[in-house]
């Protein structure tokens, strides 16, 4: 076969390469314009790996781990190196991928493990990123795959296989090992140098990793004790109900026993939930003030009124207040370094006013709270408030466990609350479901129902919100009295149903497609979970409609 010469643009430079070039190839002509080594290319709105090989004219852009869905595959493709490096070192050493953790992964082990195992394990994957090992991918058929994965003694991918209908997959192999991944992958070991391993207990490591909102590569991992132990009270729920993993949950699914599990699951976080409600009950001669904040969708609102229900159960007379409501005046809102209004700033509220009222009214004071007309853009005045001796004071709000705030107040007469969707159940024994995944779809459906915002709306503002969660809401996550967990464990399965036409509806011309693609691509190992046996008291429904507390 005859290869002609072709033109390629990038980096604004016309470059002339023979026809069949690899973009791994191209990659080494321009690397040294980038921070970190590449790891993928982009081609007409696709992602591409770097084994690609370029067949005419175009444009081709390079992305190393600070582009976010580059950053995706690295972080992948380190799991794939420590499952190795581990087999390579302590070959009946068998690792469990669970849940992110300080900007890291926590990683569970099948027998007790010591520092000195750890550092083997990091001293074995330097020496693989060292050798520059190829990362390459076959397709096989789909019972070869089985096959394999039961000579591993792997029955979580035996699992998800068998919802599977392609007659062929694709695999990745490194060394002699192969592995199913749910996503591209670098094509060198030589590419992962950015890492580190840090023990944490007897049966656990932590991986860490660059992140896109690290300047400066990874910082020191910092252990959250009350995140992790809401985790592995999760863990140990599903366990002992034998539901680990997406391929058992589809079983459940698949033999009509859902409707059980739903009701099992839902009982569990009331009762949690119910639990934090009654250790406050006790102290509510003293505590005036709950403050309650997380990330978005994580069901604030749902698990606000929830727990109100159970105060007022108690006698007592708890009273809303929305940090929003105390935003500056729109001329006085801060900007962003692009010139446009950041309303996520905590000098975006007036805390000289919150503060003073919040004072006054457990001075027992009556007070005109504000209420902002975001329309206007301004504060109203239409609401007067005064405490009774059994009110107490409810406050919602990104900045709700922020210091900065209510530093007048004895900390003895606050409570603060941490919400998140910790999400607990995985793909695979290898392969976690992202926390951030399954609140973007909750927020993309909502979005969807409650705004008529499209998918590409919800994506195109999903950035600004993650880096105001990073900057003003995990920061804080430690400072909270309770952690509670919003996320259930068969909400991704019923989110699938209502998620999946609206990412179908973004073209392949759309900047979001891969994204959109990539979702898609994910809820496929999803068994649709009809919605019909969920209660309108779910905090799901506030999401999916039919809340008794929103609609």
């Amino acid at each position: 076969m005859n290869f002609s010469n072709i033109q390629i643009k990038v980096l604004n430079k016309t470059l002339e390469v023979i026809q069949g070039t690899t973009l791994l190839e191209i990659s080494k002509l321009v690397e040294e314009h980038f921070k970190y080594p590449i790891i993928l290319a982009k081609i007409d709105n696709e992602y591409l790996e770097l084994s690609y090989k370029v067949m005419e004219n175009c444009t081709i852009e390079f992305l190393d781990l600070t582009d976010s869905f580059a950053n995706r595959v690295y972080v992948n493709g380190l799991i794939f190196l420590v499952i190795y490096s581990t087999k390579e070192k302590y070959p009946e050493l068998k690792l469990r991928v669970l849940h992110s953790i300080d900007k890291g992964l926590y990683i569970e082990t099948n027998q007790a493990i010591t520092s000195d195992i750890v550092d083997h394990i990091k001293e074995k994957m330097e020496e693989v990123v060292a050798r520059g090992m190829e990362i390459s991918k076959i397709n096989v058929t789909r019972m070869d795959a089985i096959d394999y994965f039961k000579s591993r003694d792997d029955l979580s991918k035996v699992g998800i296989m068998k919802y599977n209908t392609n007659t062929y997959v694709t695999l990745y192999k490194l060394g002699n090992m192969y592995n199913y991944i749910y996503s591209q992958m670098p094509v060198n070991t030589d590419s992962l140098t950015a890492f580190d391993l840090t023990y944490l207990n007897d049966h656990g490591f932590v991986l860490t990793f660059p992140t896109i909102y690290m300047k400066d590569g990874i910082k020191p991992y910092q252990h959250h004790p009350k995140i992790f132990e809401v985790f592995q009270d999760y863990r140990n729920w599903e366990k002992v109900i034998h539901l680990e993993n997406v391929a058992q949950l589809n079983e459940r699914v698949s033999t009509g026993n859902i409707s059980d599990l739903i009701r099992i699951d839902e009982t569990l976080q009331d009762q949690r939930l119910l639990k934090i409600a009654m250790d406050i009950e006790t102290k509510r001669d003293q505590v005036k003030i709950i403050l309650l904040a997380g990330p978005s969708s994580s069901g604030k609102t749902t698990t606000t009124k929830k727990l109100s229900m159970y105060f007022r159960s108690f006698g007592m007379n708890p009273t809303m207040i929305s940090m929003d409501d105390y935003f500056v005046d729109r001329e006085k809102t801060p900007v962003d370094e692009n010139g446009r209004p950041d309303y996520e700033r905590l000098d975006a509220l007036d805390l000289d006013l919150f503060d003073r009222q919040i004072a006054e009214l457990l001075a027992g004071q009556e007070v005109r709270v504000p209420t902002f007309n975001f329309l206007l853009g301004m504060k109203e005045y239409r609401r007067t408030l005064r405490l009774g001796e059994n009110d107490v004071l409810m406050i919602e709000g990104i900045h709700a466990l922020n210091k900065e705030i209510l530093k007048n107040i004895p900390e003895e007469k606050k409570i603060k609350i941490y919400l998140s969707a910790l999400t607990e159940l995985n793909l695979d024994n290898e392969t976690r479901i992202s926390t951030t995944d399954n609140r973007l779809l909750r927020r993309m459906v909502r979005d969807n129902r409650t705004r008529g915002y499209s998918v590409e709306q919800t994506l195109h503002n999903w950035s600004k919100v993650r880096e105001g969660e990073e900057k003003y809401i995990f920061p804080f996550q430690d400072d909270a009295n309770y952690t509670f967990n919003t996320a259930l464990i068969y909400e991704m399965g019923v989110l699938k149903t209502y998620a999946e036409p609206l990412l179908y509806s973004v073209e392949p011309t759309s900047p979001y497609y891969p994204e959109a693609k990539r979702l898609l691509n994910y809820l496929k190992v999803f068994l649709p979970i009809p919605s019909e046996d969920i209660p309108d008291t779910s905090l799901l429904r506030e999401f999916i409609g039919g809340s008794c507390f929103h609609d």
